[in-house]
């Protein structure tokens, strides 16, 4: 427990030196409460010579927070002389909520470090924590509650003692579970919830009425105001370029996990970073991430198992969420289209938002939706080929991840899209194909077509020269590496081969297809034979990659490039590839020994390579291909770790 091991931190005697314990996490996640109770423990009462704890109250003026220190003290002495009194004392001090590294600047050099002090920061900002103790040993953050603890916490604060709630009110059990959900681990959350329904009577029917309505009770309801101020501080304390990225989360359903990569790089087609020194839009758009998970509005969640950066994907909390809900409204932002919902707000849109539940008809689209000044589309449930029309002329970013019942016929208007920066066909199963209008979005920075069945890229794409990231690589379902690892940063893996599944010849789709239940063509019908099996069978191709047409040197701007099908042209595919000298990230499959020197030499003047995914096609693997010695981004591999790594297992990392 935090509080025990905090208190035998600060009552050490046999530390004779001045230190600072920080303590950090998201508003009402318990910090005050916390270091109160430190404070206020018998433990300590008679360890120090002077104690203070005071909240920095806002504005922040340091004049008066060392007044209110030393109106604490057992001698009262003017704020002028508080360096000379705590010296050669053993004080403790607790200064709450401190929210900027300049207020703990102008604080501390009023304070004696050449003494046995002991000082307790909350903060909610993790780049602040470590400001302020220079130990990491010394910073303490504060996790959400996990499910047991949460609900013991709701159930004591209801019925004011605890109780098993399955066996006693077995009716309330859905939407208790419901409330923590939502609650998701935040003291606060519980605390002020639980008191409002302790004066409610216990029927499912009341505890409903405040989930379905928990965004207007956050607004209009006294009692839970608490929450809503507190979470409220977090977000009027971020400076603007943040502001424009948390609002922008909204966008994505509740408990939804979002990729790291799919949030900075639609951030990016957004505008909402730029070049800055010699960094990327997109590495200044990854600082906002990190920025927003150090201020604990956005929720690391662990994602993939290659990541070198620690963290793959994140979360909203989901009463956060509810205010950034309320902040994008007011600024007429975001706009979710559901069951039920209608707009008022039609002119001034910017992002659209497809929920799965929306299943209204063409007309009730267009006369809720205005798509000329929406800047973004985002569907999470099965197309409607009038979702995009000509009326659209200035989005940027079209995320089409997952969406259902999604063809190539569907995508016609997509290439008129001239300022598209963004495109994701991700997962989209049934896009077969790419056109060469392709070419006509030479604004495109990000293409993301993984879990697609394309095989091959059109030649127009070399014409994209903002390119920054091509994703693409179809979907198997059997061992070896998958378009998902993909998306994880750093490190080099190698794979061996694997197989494309029967399974995708054997839909019963295709028969479905060809009798016109989906409204296609014969062409359409034909698309998984004639695109797919024919050409790779003919090609002996490993059908997890793609073909690239020549020229794709000429896409300079080029971060990540994968998964590319090198079996075939490899050489020359290769030599374009070693002019594309600003990649981070690269991927490739069809590696044998034809080819495995020529993917050598490519590697070698690569010294921004920071990940590389590479497969080989039937036996031996990689064994031999990559035979030699050479760096990569500073680290050295050789020949027998290659081999090893195949011999052995699949999925080894090498470092």
């Amino acid at each position: 427990m935090k509080k025990n091991e905090i208190i035998s931190l600060v009552s050490d005697e046999d530390v004779h030196q001045f230190r600072v314990i920080s303590l950090w996490g998201m508003g009402g996640i318990g910090k005050t409460t916390l270091v109160r109770d430190i404070y206020q423990s018998e433990v300590l009462s008679g360890t120090f010579e002077e104690r203070a704890c005071v909240t920095v109250m806002r504005p922040f003026n340091c004049d008066e927070l060392l007044k209110s220190l030393t109106m604490q003290f057992r001698d009262k002495v003017a704020t002028t002389d508080i360096t000379r009194y705590l010296g050669g004392k053993r004080y403790l001090l607790v200064l709450d909520d401190v929210l900027s590294t300049s207020e703990w600047d102008a604080i501390i050099k009023h304070l004696p470090k050449a003494t046995t002090g002991c000082i307790i920061v909350t903060t909610r900002e993790e780049n602040i924590a470590k400001h302020c103790s220079e130990d990491e040993r010394s910073m303490y953050n504060l996790k959400n509650l996990n499910h047991d603890d949460a609900l013991t916490l709701l159930t004591k604060k209801v019925f004011k003692e605890t109780i098993d709630l399955e066996k006693q009110y077995p009716e309330l059990v859905e939407q208790a579970e419901m409330i923590l959900r939502k609650c998701n681990g935040l003291p606060l959350a519980i605390v002020t919830i639980g008191g409002f329904l302790a004066n409610q009577p216990k029927k499912a029917l009341e505890w409903r009425k405040l989930n379905e309505h928990i965004s207007a009770e956050l607004e209009t309801n006294p009692e839970l105001e608490t929450i809503r101020s507190v979470l409220m501080r977090s977000y009027d304390g971020l400076p603007y370029h943040l502001k424009s990225c948390f609002l922008y989360m909204p966008i994505f359903p509740e408990d939804q996990r979002v990729g790291r990569g799919r949030l900075v790089r639609r951030w990016t087609a957004e505008g909402y970073s730029r070049e800055v020194r010699g960094k990327s839009m997109e590495e200044i758009a990854d600082g906002y991430f990190m920025e927003l998970l150090s201020r604990s509005m956005l929720l690391p969640s662990q994602g993939s198992i290659h990541s070198i950066k620690g963290i793959d994907y994140c979360q909203v909390h989901d009463l956060m969420r509810e205010i950034g809900i309320s902040k994008s409204m007011e600024e007429n932002l975001v706009f979710i289209l559901e069951k039920g919902c209608s707009s008022n707000s039609q002119a001034t849109m910017r992002h659209l938002t497809i929920s799965n539940s929306w299943v209204g008809d063409q007309n009730e689209f267009e006369s809720t939706v205005d798509l000329s000044r929406v800047r973004s589309i985002t569907c999470f449930g099965k197309w409607r080929p009038f979702f995009i029309s000509e009326r659209i002329t200035l989005l940027r970013v079209l995320d089409l991840e997952n969406t259902g019942d999604l063809a190539d016929h569907h995508l016609k208007h997509i290439w008129n899209l001239l300022h598209l920066r963004y495109l994701s066909l991700r997962g989209c199963e049934d896009i077969y194909h790419l056109p060469e209008s392709l070419g006509n979005l030479r604004e495109l920075q990000t293409l993301d077509v993984r879990g697609t069945r394309i095989n091959k890229l059109p030649k127009s794409i070399v014409n994209l020269q903002k390119l920054n990231n091509l994703c693409a690589g179809m979907k198997t379902m059997n061992e070896g590496i998958s378009y998902e690892e993909f998306e994880g940063e750093g490190g080099v893996t190698s794979y061996k081969s694997c197989t494309w599944p029967l399974s995708l010849f054997n839909n019963s789709r295709l028969g479905r297809c060809a009798h016109g239940e989906y409204g296609l063509s014969s062409h359409d019908a034909c698309t998984p034979i004639s695109c797919l099996l024919i050409p790779a069978t003919a090609m002996r191709l490993d059908m997890y990659g793609v073909l690239v047409p020549r020229g794709m040197r000429k896409l300079k701007g080029l971060r990540t490039l994968g998964i590319v099908n090198i079996a075939r042209r490899g050489k020359d595919i290769l030599q374009d590839i070693k002019g594309l000298t600003w990649l981070r990230k690269l991927g490739v499959t069809g590696v044998n020994k034809e080819n495995g020197q020529e993917l050598n030499s490519a590697i070698v003047g690569m010294r921004r390579l920071e990940s590389l995914s590479v497969r080989s096609e039937g036996d031996p693997g990689l064994s031999g291909c990559l035979d030699g010695d050479y760096s990569l981004s500073g680290r050295s591999i050789c020949t027998e770790t290659w081999s090893n790594c195949q011999n052995g297992s699949k999925g080894s990392r090498i470092w």
